[in-house]
């Protein structure tokens, strides 16, 4: 397992959400405050690829750098605030979630109908 490399994609991507978030974030700002640049901010962002948000900044860089160090600025904050509580609560989540998959599973390959039940009581009555 490439450990490293696996930490550097879950890095790109973490920095891509953060990123997604921050202009949602701004977007509703510029709904309350400057709707006209709210309306321009959302179409372009519909317009520009999110899941990469470096690529989206550089895109955002060319025509609007004050949107652009804004993004960059709430990403930063979003990233200082979020950061220190995921790893405890990814790693909780998802042992959490490995463990309710394993118990439906269980309980899935356990469980015995009722119509079992009649079949092996009366094999002569199939249903249709």
């Amino acid at each position: 397992m490439e450990i490293k490399r696996i930490a550097q994609a879950t890095g790109k991507v973490m920095a891509s959400y953060l990123t997604y978030q921050a202009v949602l974030e701004i977007n509703n700002q510029l709904v309350e405050t400057n709707p006209p640049l709210a309306a321009w901010f959302s179409q372009f962002s519909g317009a520009t690829k999110m899941q990469d948000g470096e690529a989206y900044l550089v895109e955002l860089l060319k025509v609007n750098q004050e949107l652009a160090f804004r993004v960059m600025a709430v990403r930063q904050n979003l990233a200082q605030e979020v950061l220190d509580y995921l790893p405890a609560m990814v790693r909780t989540g998802i042992e959490e979630a490995n463990m309710n998959h394993q118990r439906q599973y269980l309980e899935r390959i356990t469980q015995i109908s009722l119509t079992d039940i009649e079949t092996d009581l009366n094999p002569e009555e199939t249903p249709d």
